[in-house]
């Protein structure tokens, strides 16, 4: 299931929706973006989920997916060497607000994003007003939910693809350019979930071709 939403009762309110993702940066798996919308009471605690200890993030996920309005989305290795990581990245975005949406019946009245730049005039598929707000995950309440959620799915993935293969590590370093990571691109070379555009990933692909 990539988004649910308890029976929310918004009335006349404007809906504001928080949107983040996880994955930039690794050199192998997806990008994951998500959208919250909040409940009322919203779960206490919430903030940038790099802030947080492994063990509050994942029960602050649970209470986030269990209670409020939510939606991921997740944009695999093929695209983002297709579009590049901030393509991606923008459509990881779009879909998570599309399904959103979809689950919400109506559209959000207010999109905030994490960083400063949104898929507003980047993604044909964009039709919301967004709002970009450099350092979103530890200001807004919202967006420190979707960092929460993107975060918790993607960490999810890895460790169930680090089962497939095994000689990487991503259980514990989740895709990222680690001592470990690295030395097992050389040693192995790399698998059908590596990003083949990223430098790394492409030179380990040389050295063992």
């Amino acid at each position: 299931m990539l988004a649910g939403t308890p029976q929310l009762e918004f009335g006349s309110g404007p809906i504001v929706v928080g949107v983040d993702e996880a994955g930039r940066g690794p050199l192998a798996g997806p990008v994951v973006a998500a959208a919250v919308v909040l409940c009322k009471p919203r779960p206490a605690g919430l903030d940038d989920s790099k802030k947080l200890c492994a063990a509050t993030r994942a029960v602050l996920d649970q209470r986030v997916r269990r209670r409020c309005a939510w939606a991921v989305g997740v944009v695999e290795v093929e695209d983002i060497d297709r579009l590049n990581i901030f393509g991606a990245t923008m459509l990881a975005m779009t879909l998570a607000v599309s399904r959103l949406a979809e689950v919400l019946g109506r559209d959000p009245d207010d999109v905030r994003i994490d960083g400063n730049l949104t898929p507003q005039g980047r993604r044909p598929e964009w039709r919301w007003p967004a709002r970009p707000i450099v350092g979103g995950d530890g200001k807004d309440p919202a967006i420190g939910a979707a960092s929460i959620v993107a975060k918790e799915w993607r960490d999810r993935l890895m460790r169930d693809y680090a089962q497939a293969h095994p000689h990487y590590g991503w259980e514990r370093n989740k895709g990222y350019g680690s001592p470990e990571h690295l030395a097992a691109l050389r040693e192995h070379g790399p698998c059908p979930l590596h990003r083949r555009s990223f430098a790394p990933v492409a030179q380990a692909d040389l050295f063992a071709a």
